[in-house]
């Protein structure tokens, strides 16, 4: 333990960085901090202080508030409680709606500007649902812990916290959570809780058999694993569908080329796509979980044209290469939509796909600093950013998804 750890310093937060924390210094040392709002000073406790360039630390009392400060949404998530008790999941609850979305653009805007020299002045839209920024999740994980009691763990720990309610829920997830239940026996399990858009919640309690639930997006029905991966936020899938038909420019989309759907779950995007642009489009959607890709195949089986591959896509791209000569040419007039993990899509898999140089790409994103450098790395191979929006599909928290048109030029 270093000789800092514990210490509790007065600190005045200046901005805020990547990852929901704010930055502060201390005796010219960048200390992290959760539970602050840039312009607060705050009382906060040093919890790491063994990395040379910066140091983490917890908020434990806020001695000059910021006006966009507010009661924490998740009462057992308040500053007032001590902060390993605090449950994770909300580290935006505490800060007032607007400010949220505007402490979101500056990461995205910040993130551009410094890692791809891209200026911006998108903002962050809204979706339907309540002022404060709660009852969107429609999916929620839940934690036994040895006593068989369930609960979120605390943030940045595996310690199970006891909550009585859950703010960020929908109301179909928070009448079904089992928050005063008992699960003997099953310590170290997990327990999702899902309310899909038909069919009623329900509990996946650790490792049962899957089923397979409906989700409805506009008028349009997909087949998706209860286990499976689907957009969190109750109005995300069709927000997600409409930004991406819109980032699609038609005078560079071809439905008869070789366009992909990389990253493509259950096909909610190459569906996007081809309600668009009719019964003729031509997708291919790599995804590598065989479950969700066999769900792509029948989600996507009004498209004559629509193609679902089980495939790594760091692997599949590679393939690209040594297509025919036919193929390269449609694979040129091609559209490329991808919704790569957090990490991003990364050098290998962008400089697969510009080697076959497409007409343009959609990228949606839901790490900023992952997305400006995936931007960059386009940048120099002749992509450039034609477009770009910003929807706030976790409200409450940090995270923030980016919807970004790339082509040549």
């Amino acid at each position: 333990m270093g000789e800092m750890r514990g210490r509790e310093v007065e600190l005045d937060v200046t901005n805020i960085a990547h990852g929901g924390i704010s930055v502060s210094r201390l005796d010219g040392r960048v200390v992290f901090v959760a539970d602050a709002i840039p312009g607060e000073r705050v009382l906060a406790r040093i919890t790491e202080d063994d990395k040379p360039r910066f140091w983490r630390a917890d908020t434990v009392r806020v001695l000059d508030p910021s006006p966009h400060r507010r009661p924490h949404v998740w009462p057992e998530a308040s500053v007032d409680r001590d902060p390993e008790s605090r449950p994770g999941g909300a580290d935006f609850g505490h800060i007032e709606l607007s400010h949220q979305r505007e402490l979101k653009r500056q990461v995205l805007t910040d993130s551009l500007a410094r890692m791809a020299g891209v200026e911006s002045d998108v903002r962050v839209e809204a979706l339907a649902g309540p002022e404060d920024g709660t009852g969107w999740r429609t999916r929620v994980r839940l934690h036994v812990d040895d006593s068989g009691r369930a609960g979120p763990y605390a943030a940045r720990s595996h310690r199970v916290i006891e909550v009585a309610d859950l703010p960020l829920a929908t109301s179909a997830v928070r009448e079904v959570a089992p928050l005063t239940e008992q699960f003997p026996g099953q310590a170290g399990s997990t327990i999702d809780i899902i309310a899909p858009s038909s069919g009623g919640a329900r509990l996946i309690v650790g490792t049962q058999a899957r089923s397979v639930i409906r989700e409805l997006v506009g008028d349009r029905e997909f087949r998706v694993d209860d286990s499976g991966f689907w957009q969190v936020h109750e109005h995300a899938a069709l927000a997600l569908t409409r930004a991406v038909q819109d980032a699609v420019d038609a005078a560079l989309f071809d439905p008869r080329a070789a366009n992909l759907d990389l990253y493509g779950g259950v096909g909610l995007l190459a569906a996007a796509l081809g309600d668009r642009f009719g019964p003729a489009t031509r997708v291919t959607s790599v995804e590598s979980d065989p479950a969700a890709t066999e769900h792509a195949s029948e989600n996507l089986s009004e498209w004559i044209g629509a193609t679902a591959v089980t495939a790594r896509v760091e692997r599949w791209v590679r393939s690209l290469a040594d297509a025919s000569a036919a193929e390269q040419a449609r694979l040129a007039a091609g559209t490329v939509v991808l919704d790569p993990p957090r990490s991003g899509a990364g050098r290998a898999v962008l400089e697969a796909i510009v080697a076959v140089s497409p007409a343009q790409l959609v990228y949606v994103a839901c790490d900023p600093v992952a997305f400006a450098r995936d931007v960059a790395i386009l940048a120099d191979h002749g992509y450039r950013l034609t477009g770009l929006r910003s929807l706030d599909l976790f409200p409450g928290t940090h995270h923030v998804e980016a919807v970004g048109s790339l082509a040549r030029g």
